[in-house]
């Protein structure tokens, strides 16, 4: 379940992040999604050229924004936020509201370029260094404010923030994790997948990124969850047995090597698939 959601949520951000990127560029002249991605990653050679196809109009044309590109990507931005929606919705089990929270929606998208631009301001000032430590510090409160803010104007104010904080927290500590192990593996990640397969590797290395980003989402949501009902026992005096505590950490450890097993199986049936290949 939970790389399902993390697969659809990575492809819905794939198809908004693309046009968007493309269409900011082309009203902004100075914003270039590329040598972002570029810079971050420490990319060069034909990954570097790869990327920088991927987000540039074709040869001869200029990209401009237009009522058919404002509309697509309204549709794909609002297609991601209903599928974040959707994964708030499923951890604490809501009711689905589908297309009559777009307006929240519409807020939540708002809210995630302010927090992009937050980003990219750190990046650009503390981010000096292989890792860029001092800005991925200063991002853990600004991610955590802005993942509590995400479940409740997604969940449409049906979840409370102080509820949503176990979430918030662990989510912003775990994308920190996350992004000082992308900046290590995803230079070899771009350069294999171009090697292999060209401008399109970009693209597969890309949503493998994006997939990666939205499991760990996926993971802080349903740990989140439980954080928070667990807090919410022991508050109202209602403490389980030491017997029971260890029950449910033998079945958390025991489903945690069961899924680690199965992706290791089909990371190496695609290996194994792709040599024969």
């Amino acid at each position: 379940m939970g790389f399902d959601r993390s697969m659809a949520l990575a492809s819905s951000a794939l198809t908004a992040l693309v046009p968007l990127s493309i269409l900011l560029g082309a009203v902004f002249a100075h914003y270039d999604a590329a040598e972002r991605i570029i810079g971050r990653y420490g990319l060069t050679g034909a990954s570097a050229a790869a990327v920088g196809s991927l987000f540039s109009p074709a040869e001869g044309t200029s990209a401009s924004v237009g009522i058919f590109g404002i509309v697509f990507l309204t549709i794909s931005v609002l297609s991601f936020a209903r599928a974040a929606q959707r994964l708030f919705e499923q951890a604490w089990e809501l009711k689905p509201l589908s297309m009559r929270n777009t307006r929240n929606g519409l807020w939540w998208i708002l809210t995630l370029g302010g927090y992009g631009v937050v980003n990219v301001l750190l990046d650009a000032l503390l981010g000096k260094g292989a890792l860029g430590v001092a800005a991925l510090l200063c991002e853990v409160p600004v991610t955590a404010a802005f993942l509590v803010w995400s479940g409740w104007i997604l969940s449409a104010k049906r979840i409370s923030r102080p509820d949503l904080l176990p979430f918030g927290v662990t989510g912003a500590v775990l994308t920190v994790a996350y992004s000082v192990g992308a900046k290590i593996y995803m230079p070899h990640l771009f350069n294999a997948s171009v090697a292999r397969y060209g401008v399109v590797g970009a693209v597969f290395a890309m949503i493998s990124a994006l997939f990666a980003a939205m499991l760990v989402l996926v993971a802080s949501a349903a740990l989140g969850r439980e954080v928070g009902d667990e807090l919410g026992r022991i508050r109202q005096g209602d403490r389980p047995s030491d017997h029971e505590v260890r029950r449910q950490w033998d079945s958390v450890v025991e489903q945690t090597r069961s899924r680690w097993r199965t992706a290791r199986e089909q990371v190496s049936h695609h290996q194994s698939k792709g040599s024969n290949d």
